[in-house]
């Protein structure tokens, strides 16, 4: 694809980018075509006409991995719990909008390789493609790496999902959990706001607190804004079920 001199400078910066790439994650890949592989979007193919291989093999390879990974993780933390929780927590784990977030947090968007058409029609931010890509993204890693790392490396990425797990429930929806319960008391509504941001742009770290009838009730930090509000309301929670919060705020 580089051979064209028109397209050497174009190929120079998609090297540089997958470099950078692969810095980031911590992960060179051995065989960079995997890498490659899994971020060509199907309508590559349907722009050329022709049988350009995608990431689709590798996606439904991701997904697999990806169920398998977090499945004997939940498997073994919660012993005592049914497969129905079980499932349905996993679920929770691994669906569109959170492998979506994934993608971002690591920049997925930024490298995939789309056709003209699905780039204009804003292919790069769309839930669904970063979702795609990032199974596909995982499968290539199972490839070139292997299981043990594999599992290493979606362990790492789910740590903020998974560190403060007491029970599956923790898994759910904190933030609509906690909205529940403070709405259960009076109609007044929860309220989160940024507090901080801080590391460079691929890097940041978000600081939020969750305030309530103008008292603040819990504060997180994570790598995005909404995993922060997340972590805050989780927070806000625990001081609640234990009783730490001063009386008068309810």
């Amino acid at each position: 694809m580089c051979d064209s001199s028109s397209r050497t400078a174009n190929c120079e910066t998609a090297v540089s980018n997958l470099n950078e790439f692969q810095g980031r994650i911590g992960y060179r890949f051995k065989d960079e075509g995997q890498l490659t592989l899994a971020l060509t979007h199907p309508s590559m193919g349907h722009e050329h006409e022709s049988a350009v291989h995608n990431n689709q093999r590798l996606e439904f390879l991701g997904d697999a991995v990806l169920q398998l990974v977090l499945s004997d993780h939940l498997y073994a933390k919660f012993p005592q719990v049914g497969e129905g929780l079980l499932t349905k927590t996993r679920a929770e784990l691994v669906n569109r909008s959170t492998l979506a977030e994934q993608a971002r947090l690591i920049g997925l968007g930024q490298l995939l390789i789309l056709s003209k058409g699905e780039e204009q029609n804003g292919g790069r931010q769309r839930p669904s493609t970063l979702a795609d890509a990032y199974e596909s993204f995982i499968g290539a890693v199972f490839l070139d790496a292997g299981y043990d790392y594999t599992r290493k490396f979606i362990m790492s990425q789910f740590t903020e999902r998974l560190e403060h797990m007491d029970t599956p429930t923790a898994l759910r929806n904190p933030k609509g959990e906690l909205q529940e319960i403070l709405q259960s008391i009076s109609p007044d509504h929860p309220h989160y706001e940024q507090t901080n941001v801080r590391g460079p742009d691929h890097d940041r770290v978000f600081e939020c607190a969750v305030f309530y009838r103008n008292h603040e009730i819990g504060r997180g930090v994570g790598k995005s804004k909404k995993a922060a509000e997340s972590r805050a309301a989780a927070e806000a929670l625990d001081r609640y079920k234990s009783g730490e919060l001063d009386k008068k705020v309810f």
